[in-house]
C-alpha cells in the first residue's frame, strides 16, 4: 500500500503553506544574489526578534554544514569538541564537524536518555590536561535530543555555566529547537543566549522550509570571517533569497512554532495509542516530535509491508524512532495503530497476513 505520509523522519515531509508563499513571492524579478538581498535581511532580522538581541546570522543549506562550520569557528584544530555520545554531529554527519575544524576531534559524554549528565563535561576536561591530548574547546548540546528529550531551561544554564567554568564555547545543535521551545512554552532567548549559548544552529527544514538552517551567533566577536567560511565551505548561495524567504514566512506569524507544537501532540497522540498495545514499550520520555519504541520484530517487519516508513536501530539497539511532522494528521496515527494493533492480533505470522 502506498502511503501519502510516513514517520520515518521529519524531513520526509514536504514545505509548509508559509515557507511555500514565502518562496513564491521571492520568485519576481532580480534581487541582488549572495545575501544582499531584502528577503535576507528581512529573514535575519525576524531572527534577531524572535531571540530578543542583536546577533549575527547566517543562512547554510543544511543542519550538517550548520553545525560543522559553527563548530569550527570555535575551536581551533588542535581542540576537541564535547557532545553526547548519541549526538547527531558524532553519529551523521560523516566527521564533517571535525573535517571543517581541520581536525578538532570528537569526545563523547554520557547522559541517560541523550542528555548530557554535567559532571560528564568536568570528567573530560580533566581527564587530560597534558600537551599530548587535545585541548578541550567547546561543547555542543543536541535540543531537542536525539531521544526526542528536552532540556529544560535550568538544565541548559547548567552545562552551559560548567564549560564556561571550565573555558568552553557552548554551541547548539538546534535541529529541533522549535519543537523544543513549543514544548516548553519559554521565550526562545531564554534556552539560548541567556542561558550562556555562544552559537545557534537554528534548524528550519525539519520544521516546514524545503532546505536551509540558520547559524546564529549571539556572540558577535565569534561571528568574525564567518562568511568567509561559508564561501569556503561551499555554503553561499548565489540566490540566497530562496533559503531565506521561507523564514520569513515561518517566522512572521508565528508558524514555526504553530507547525511544531503540532507535530508534538502528534507524537503525544502516537505514544498514548502505543501504550495501550502490551507488547510494544515506549523507551524514552515523549517530549518533542519523536516516539522510541520497541516493537516486536514481526510486526515491525509487517507493518513495513504495509506500506509504513519508519527506522530502527537509528540511535540504539532495536528501537524503532517513529518521527511526528508539521504535516502529520491525527488520521495517520490512528492508521499506524490500528494496523499495529492489527497485526499483532493476527496470530503467529503477521508478515504473511499483511501481505495477502
Amino acid at each position: 500500500m502506498k502511503r501519502s505520509r510516513h514517520f520515518a523522519s521529519d524531513n520526509y515531509s514536504g514545505i509548509c503553506p508559509e515557507a511555500w508563499e514565502a518562496m513564491a513571492e521571492a520568485d519576481s524579478g532580480h534581487v541582488s544574489s549572495y545575501g544582499n538581498d531584502p528577503w535576507t535581511q528581512r529573514a535575519a532580522d525576524l531572527i534577531r526578534e524572535v531571540f530578543e538581541t542583536d546577533c549575527e546570522v547566517f543562512f547554510v543549506f543544511n543542519g550538517t554544514a550548520a553545525n560543522s562550520l559553527a563548530l569550527a569557528a570555535l575551536c581551533q584544530s588542535y581542540h576537541s569538541i564535547l557532545c553526547h555520545e548519541l549526538a547527531h554531529i558524532e553519529t551523521a554527519e560523516g566527521g564533517a564537524p571535525e573535517f571543517f575544524a581541520n581536525g578538532s576531534k570528537i569526545l563523547l559524554l554520557a547522559g541517560a536518555h541523550g542528555k548530557i549528565d554535567p559532571a560528564e563535561i568536568e570528567r573530560a576536561v580533566q581527564r587530560r590536561t597534558d600537551i599530548h591530548y587535545p585541548k578541550p574547546g567547546a561543547l555542543s548540546i543536541t535540543q531537542a535530543t536525539e531521544t526526542g528529550m528536552v532540556y529544560s531551561v535550568a538544565e541548559i544554564q547548567t552545562l552551559a555555566a560548567t564549560a564556561k567554568n571550565l573555558g568552553l564555547r557552548v554551541q547548539m545543535d538546534g535541529a529541533r529547537l522549535a519543537n523544543a521551545v513549543a514544548a516548553l512554552q519559554v521565550p526562545p532567548a531564554d534556552l539560548t543566549w541567556r542561558a550562556g549559548v555562544d552559537v545557534l544552529c537554528f534548524g528550519g527544514s525539519k520544521n516546514g522550509s524545503a532546505l536551509g538552517e540558520a547559524v546564529v551567533f549571539f556572540n558577535h566577536e565569534l561571528a568574525r570571517d564567518f562568511d568567509y567560511r561559508c564561501k569556503q565551505g561551499g555554503q553561499l548561495a548565489s540566490k540566497m533569497r530562496f533559503l531565506s524567504a521561507p523564514w520569513v514566512g515561518l517566522l512572521k506569524n508565528g508558524a514555526w512554532l504553530k507547525h511544531a507544537r503540532h507535530a508534538n501532540e502528534m507524537a503525544a497522540r502516537l505514544a498514548a495509542g502505543l501504550k495501550n498495545v502490551s507488547s510494544v514499550q515506549i523507551s524514552h520520555p515523549v517530549q518533542s516530535n519523536a516516539v522510541f519504541a520497541k516493537i516486536p520484530q514481526s510486526a515491525e517487519e509487517a507493518l513495513h509491508a504495509r506500506g509504513w516508513n519508519f527506522y530502527t536501530g537509528v540511535i540504539t539497539g532495536n528501537e524503532s524512532r517513529l518521527m511526528c511532522s508539521w504535516d502529520t494528521t491525527p488520521e495517520d496515527v490512528d492508521a499506524l495503530i490500528a494496523d499495529l494493533c492489527d497485526l499483532l492480533n493476527q496470530g503467529s505470522d503477521p508478515i504473511k497476513n499483511a501481505v495477502e
